[in-house]
């Protein structure tokens, strides 16, 4: 426990406590209006979204995106998906060797999807870009990221006003129609999740799940296999947790976490890199044989092993799971049978990671694709 201006702020790492804490609805809020005394920086109203909100509006909001985001409700996104996975490998091919991973690959796949899905125009998609990588940037400080997160709004709200006057066929003209009664700013906030959330978490994980598998060629091997690497991807998600951390809550009454006594007003936050760690020490403990196959859980499974939090847990989930894991698949397996020799560019020692920010990732990752060898 440590103090920030008088409140007391707990870590919890373990995955049982991490568990009760995420499910805890009613003894934990979400909502950082009423933490104004730790800054005032922090705003008078809520910035919306599904991450900074409470029931009844969060189930309300929930509801309203959740059939958007079922497995088959994406299945109709799977064929467009692989067109711009195609057409990002083919503009690698075509630049200067070597080239950048991330400005090349790992940025724009998730970002294409996400404008794809929303209905954004592809004009807009650097200006969120942008403050999407602002806005988790801790170093900046509180007033960067919290103006990132006023700015992709106030953009999102002038996007909601024009499909309100002419709904189109992607969410932003779902979520108008669904919520014709909730103002614009509340439906911008609900876009805003779904956008940031997809990005900079989407491709800090293609960026490290790839520096991890030109490490490891039998990793490499299930990665292009259609058989393993949904399994693959599972672990990648478990064991890069690149959102270490799960969005802070906020203590609505006396409540015992462990063998300790949060109290009412408390900020806790819960670690879901350190969670993982623990529960796939477990899961490997517990070994792999035929029963966790028949499953789909052990390593070997089709699906893998989803019991991880690299999502989140409890009602807070991260409602784009299956678009992440259907990206992620996608991504990984195209990006190594198109590119088998491809390699690291520069010493790995010289891969810049980023500083200090809320979602794990690298700012850079020079590959040679291997196009010359013989």
């Amino acid at each position: 426990m440590s103090l920030l201006f008088g409140t007391s702020v707990w870590l919890v790492s373990g995955p049982a406590e991490v568990r009760q804490v995420l499910s805890a609805k009613e003894a934990f809020s979400n909502n950082p209006t009423g933490l104004r005394h730790i800054s005032p920086a922090l705003p008078d109203q809520e910035l919306g979204g599904l991450g900074m909100c409470d029931p009844p509006l969060h189930t309300r909001m929930r509801q309203m995106l959740a059939p958007e985001f079922t497995a088959r409700g994406l299945r109709r996104l799977e064929p467009a998906i692989r067109d711009i996975v195609a057409e990002q490998l083919d503009l690698m091919a075509a630049a200067p060797q070597p080239v950048d991973l991330v400005q090349t690959f790992a940025w724009p796949v998730p970002a294409r999807t996400i404008c794809e899905l929303l209905g954004v125009p592809a004009a807009d998609l650097d200006t969120f870009r942008r403050l999407s990588t602002r806005r988790f940037d801790i170093v900046a400080g509180l007033d960067a990221q919290l103006g990132a997160v006023s700015s992709a709004q106030l953009r999102l709200e002038r996007l909601i006003a024009d499909e309100r006057r002419d709904p189109g066929s992607g969410l932003l003209g779902t979520l108008v129609t669904r919520g014709a009664d909730l103002d614009d700013r509340t439906l911008a906030g609900l876009a805003d999740g779904v956008l940031t959330g997809g990005l900079e978490t989407s491709a800090g994980m293609i960026t490290l799940g790839t520096l991890l598998l030109l490490r490891d060629p039998e990793a490499r091997e299930r990665a292009t296999d259609s058989r393993t690497v949904g399994a693959l991807t599972e672990e990648l998600l478990r064991d890069l947790s690149v959102v270490q951390v799960a969005f802070p809550r906020y203590a609505l009454t006396d409540v015992k976490i462990g063998s300790h006594q949060i109290s009412k007003g408390d900020v806790v936050l819960c670690s879901l890199l350190r969670a993982n760690r623990r529960t796939g020490a477990d899961t490997k403990a517990a070994g792999t044989g035929a029963e966790a196959r028949a499953a789909g859980t052990g390593a070997d499974g089709p699906r893998g092993d989803r019991r991880h939090m690299a999502f989140g847990h409890g009602v807070h989930r991260c409602l784009g799971a299956e678009l992440a894991r259907m990206e992620l698949r996608i991504a990984y397996q195209a990006l190594f049978e198109r590119y088998p020799r491809m390699r690291l560019a520069i010493d790995e020692r010289e891969i810049p990671f980023h500083g200090l920010a809320m979602v794990y990732g690298l700012q850079r990752l020079p590959v040679d694709l291997g196009l010359c060898d013989s």
